[in-house]
C-alpha cells in the first residue's frame, strides 16, 4: 500500500515569506520518506470547513510547477481540479506542461467542483450541478483527445474546440494518469469506470468505502471495464503519528477492500517535521501491507 501527502494548510509560521521553502521542503521530505505522491487542493479561497476563507491559498498548477523543479521522483497532482476553474483545452495544456517539466510525474485529478463562494468571489461562473457533471464528462473527453494522435475538432454541448493540438505531448506513456475524486454513485463513479485510471474516496469508514467500491465494480461491468485496472485511493483525516499501530490496523482493513493508496494531511505548523517523522515511522510499515 502506498502513502501520499496532501498539503492543505498554507498558514505556516512566517508566511508568506516562508511559504515557498516550507512547501518545497515538505515535498522533498515526502519524496525522501518514500511517499508516492504529493498533492495540493485546487481552490482560490481556503475551505470554510477547514479555516477562514480569507486564510492563505496558493493557485494549484503554479505551485505544482514550482514543486516539479524541487523534486525528482514523486507524482504531482491536484486533489482535485474543479472542472469549472479552467477551460478544458487550457487544463490539458497545463497538465501536459507539468508532465513535461517534471519528467512524466503529472497526474490529472479532477472533479465536478463545489465551492460556490470562491466562484462568486472571483467572478467565475458556477453552473448547476447537473451541468457541471456534463462539463466534467466533456472535459475528460477533451483531455483524452488532446493526449491522443487526434488533433482535430471537438464538438460538445458546452465546449467546441477547432483544433485539439497539444505540442509538446506529455512525457508520460501513454498519457498522464486521470484520477476522478468523489463518491457519487450515479454519476461520479460511472465516470470513473468510463474514463479514469484512479478514483479517490473519503476514508469515512471501511463499510462506506466497501459499498462505494461495489458500486464502482457494477459500473465497470456495465462499461466493459476491468475493475482491477483502476487504482483505488482514499483521503484520510487520520493523524497516524498519534497512534501508528492503530493507524496501521485501519489501513490493513482498507487494503483488504482493495485500496491501493492513502493520502494523509499534515495538520501542523511544522509539516516538514511531521512528514519526515511519517517517513521514518509509518510509511515503511504501510508499504508492507499487502506485500
Amino acid at each position: 500500500m502506498r502513502v501520499g501527502i496532501h498539503f492543505v494548510n498554507f498558514t505556516v509560521p512566517g508566511a508568506p515569506a516562508t511559504l515557498a521553502s516550507v512547501l518545497a521542503d515538505t515535498a522533498r521530505a515526502a519524496e525522501e520518506g518514500g511517499c508516492s505522491s504529493f498533492s495540493l487542493m485546487d481552490h482560490w479561497f481556503q475551505m470554510e470547513q477547514f479555516a477562514a476563507h480569507t486564510d492563505p491559498m496558493l493557485e494549484g498548477y503554479t505551485s505544482l510547477g514550482y514543486l516539479a523543479g524541487m523534486t525528482e521522483r514523486i507524482t504531482l497532482g491536484l486533489l482535485v481540479t474543479g472542472v469549472t476553474y479552467r477551460h478544458p483545452g487550457l487544463l490539458a495544456k497545463a497538465v501536459t506542461t507539468l508532465d513535461v517539466l517534471s519528467g512524466g510525474r503529472a497526474q490529472l485529478g479532477i472533479g465536478a467542483a463545489w465551492y460556490e463562494r470562491e466562484h462568486k468571489g472571483l467572478g467565475v461562473p458556477f453552473p448547476p450541478l447537473a451541468e457541471r457533471f456534463e462539463r466534467l464528462e466533456e472535459t475528460l473527453q477533451i483531455c483524452l483527445q488532446m493526449w491522443s494522435d487526434d488533433d482535430g475538432p471537438y464538438e460538445g454541448r458546452h465546449y467546441q474546440l477547432a483544433e485539439t493540438v497539444c505540442s509538446p505531448p506529455p512525457v508520460s506513456r501513454p498519457r498522464p494518469s486521470i484520477l476522478i475524486g468523489g463518491s457519487g454513485e450515479r454519476k461520479t463513479l460511472r465516470l470513473v469506470a468510463r474514463y479514469a485510471d484512479a478514483c479517490n474516496l473519503f476514508a469515512e469508514s471501511p463499510e462506506i468505502v466497501a459499498h462505494k467500491l461495489e458500486v464502482l465494480a457494477r459500473h465497470c461491468d456495465a462499461e466493459g471495464r476491468d475493475y482491477d485496472a483502476i487504482d483505488k485511493t482514499i483521503l484520510s483525516f487520520a493523524q497516524p503519528l498519534d497512534d501508528p499501530d492503530a493507524f496501521l490496523a485501519s489501513m490493513e482493513v482498507y487494503a483488504g477492500l482493495g485500496i491501493d493508496s492513502v493520502s494523509l494531511m499534515p495538520m501542523t505548523d511544522d509539516p516538514v517535521a511531521w512528514v519526515t517523522r511519517l517517513g521514518d515511522e509509518v510509511v515503511p510499515r504501510v508499504a508492507q501491507i499487502g506485500s
